[in-house]
């Protein structure tokens, strides 16, 4: 049965990167609860936005303003900085709380791949190593990129084309709406302390199946272009472009075809199906011209 009482639990959450894909949903459910204090972390605190949210000054490049953004929380949501030094920074980060914080730190399925001395089991044992209360999560690729112009949904729309380096693979998408409520329920609930969450979509897809639910939403054909890791990458450079390479080698290892049920275990309901936040978000894919 999930764990959902908060009567022993935090009452001040700091969530980094509050207006992200998880930072949002994320701070609407603490909201949610009565006498929880929500601190929304941001580079730019004028931009916090959410009803409810207390703005915080939070950068990774300003570790002086870490003391400040942490002062008297219980709980910390981590959003995993994509770089280099996300180690470093994410274990100097967790020396400014107190010993009795709760960490929930938001890292990727099957970390592990690079194996142990790879990036991401650094930062993950940097939260191990922290000495405070922990959780993983470690979710699949989001929905929500489909729909993201920063990332496919431009060429969704435009062009009819998703194109994605995947050969034959499969991913088990998930919605960030589902990683916030698991995050949820590891920062204010007792039972979650020292799990590591691999969270996925009730279904692992091919591309060529993802482009038919995403036609079928859109009201348009779409396609799967397959693309080589080069093709892909082309354009970025330094630790994003390695990084970038490194994800689509794991899509094509299969890192992000398995299919678990810990969202449900852990909320009580299942995962919303690729189907489902499609119906939610078709506007956003339809062809403007």
């Amino acid at each position: 049965m999930p764990s959902t009482s908060t009567e022993a639990g935090p009452t001040r959450v700091l969530v980094s990167g509050v207006r992200g894909k998880t930072g949002v949903p994320l701070a609407e459910l603490l909201l949610a609860h009565p006498g929880v204090e929500v601190r929304g972390g941001s580079s730019d605190p004028s931009s916090v936005d959410i009803d409810g949210v207390r703005p915080t000054a939070f950068s990774w490049d300003d570790p002086a303003g870490w003391a400040a953004a942490t002062a008297g929380v219980d709980a910390v949501y981590v959003v995993r900085p994509d770089r280099a030094d996300a180690p470093e920074l994410v274990g100097a980060l967790l020396a400014e709380t107190s010993p009795g914080t709760r960490i929930v730190l938001l890292s990727e399925q099957d970390a592990d791949y690079t194996g142990a001395d790879g990036w991401a089991p650094r930062v993950e044992r940097a939260v191990r190593d922290s000495g405070r209360t922990w959780t993983m999560l470690r979710p699949s690729w989001f929905m929500q990129v489909l729909t993201d112009p920063r990332f496919y949904r431009d060429q969704i729309a435009d062009t009819g084309q998703l194109p994605f380096p995947g050969a034959d693979a499969q991913l088990a998408w998930i919605d960030a709406r589902d990683i916030a409520a698991v995050a949820e329920r590891a920062l204010l609930a007792d039972g979650h302390a020292g799990q590591v969450y691999e969270l996925t979509g009730p279904e692992a897809l091919t591309l060529p199946r993802t482009a038919e639910l995403i036609s079928a939403a859109a009201g348009h054909p779409v396609a799967h272009r397959d693309l080589t890791i080069d093709e892909a990458v082309e354009g970025s450079s330094g630790f994003d472009r390695f990084l970038f390479a490194l994800t689509f080698e794991r899509v094509h290892a299969g890192s992000f075809s398995v299919v678990t049920d810990t969202v449900q275990r852990v909320t009580g309901r299942p995962a919303r199906s690729l189907q489902a936040f499609l119906a939610d978000t078709a506007p956003t894919l339809k062809r403007t011209t």
